[in-house]
């Protein structure tokens, strides 16, 4: 599991993150939500190591990130998922990957099956839709079979069919007693998604509770978010 503790970021003047503590549980889809500039993609970043706190710890099954040996097989992570090189093929972007990690060629044509590209696995990922290469940086986060998956906006450029797709697949993956953490901007998807909630607003916690609590007499969620985040600002 992921244990975030007083977890706080300051720019300058700008506190981004102010004293932030949830937990991402095992076997539970948990679904990170706030306005922009929330504080939602600077709270991945720092549970990732890729931006060091002003106070407070992220700690993942008690280490912090940078001390995982083998952080692919523990921590799946899409953050940004143009950041493959575009010369390369998908295949050999996520082979490149796999052997940073010991990992086999057989499981980076079992992700590129499992994200429906393996019939585009020898094609320049320059040459991709916004769609597929959302598909890749999946490919990229399911790459060491992690217990753990911290995933922003991964619903971006994907169409219908894939939605559904990406909702029954993290749906299995929680079934299976993962922790999932997805950022997410839309309410409706995130209502057949998720379990549970974390919510923020000017970098602060407005909510930590199920999703049914938190929705409660608002009738769905995207009122609940907007009365509580009215109310937070």
């Amino acid at each position: 599991m992921i244990e975030v503790h007083e977890l706080s970021k300051r720019y300058g003047a700008t506190l981004a993150v102010d004293r932030l503590s949830f937990a991402v549980r095992p076997g539970l889809v948990t679904g990170f939500l706030g306005p922009n500039g929330a504080g939602k993609s600077t709270t991945l970043r720092m549970m990732l190591d890729l931006d060091r706190p002003t106070g407070g710890t992220v700690r993942i099954n008690g280490r912090r990130y940078a001390a995982l040996r083998h952080p692919l097989r523990e921590v799946g992570a899409l953050l940004e998922a143009r950041d493959a090189h575009g010369g390369r093929s998908a295949y050999h972007h996520l082979l490149w990957l796999a052997q940073t990690h010991r990992i086999g060629p057989a499981r980076v044509r079992e992700v590129l099956d499992l994200v429906d590209l393996a019939n585009v696995a020898g094609r320049r990922v320059k040459t991709f839709s916004l769609g597929m290469t959302q598909r890749l940086g999946l490919a990229a986060a399911l790459l060491g079979d992690p217990p753990i998956l911290l995933l922003d906006e991964p619903l971006n450029g994907l169409d219908p069919a894939g939605v559904r797709w990406l909702r029954d697949l993290l749906r299995r993956l929680a079934g299976e007693g993962r922790a999932v953490l997805i950022s997410s901007h839309l309410m409706t998807e995130t209502a057949l998604t998720a379990d549970h909630l974390v919510v923020i607003s000017g970098g602060r916690l407005v909510a930590d509770a199920e999703i049914r609590e938190f929705v409660g007499a608002a009738g769905s969620l995207e009122e609940a978010f907007l009365n509580r985040v009215g109310g937070a600002r």
